[in-house]
């Protein structure tokens, strides 16, 4: 055999090789890979979803804070006045009381 023949069929060897072993995945590895995927969207959809029921819950509990927060300004405004009021006829009294009679 020539030295060029001795040298080719190794390097021809390791390309078929090559080309043989780095094929296409198998049909049962895909499968069992898109399994491992599958189950971690599940516990994913699993954890979003619970997180969006205590995001609701959350929000429900902070509108109604806001509307008791709202209806409690309402009250004492209605306070405020009703003791500027009292505070007004409390010291009209007393001016009446400290004025000298004649």
């Amino acid at each position: 055999m020539s030295p060029f023949v001795t040298k080719i069929v190794p390097v021809a060897v390791i390309m078929v090789g090559a080309v043989g072993l780095g094929g296409c995945a198998t049909k049962g590895f895909v499968r069992e890979q898109v399994a491992l995927v599958g189950q971690r969207v599940d516990a994913l959809e699993a954890k979003v979803q619970e997180t969006d029921g205590t995001a609701k819950a959350a929000l429900a509990e902070a509108q109604a804070a806001s509307g008791q927060a709202r209806n409690n300004s309402q009250r004492l405004d209605q306070l405020n006045g009703r003791v500027d009021g009292i505070e007004q006829r409390m010291r009209e009294k007393e001016n009446q009381a400290k004025r000298p009679r004649n």
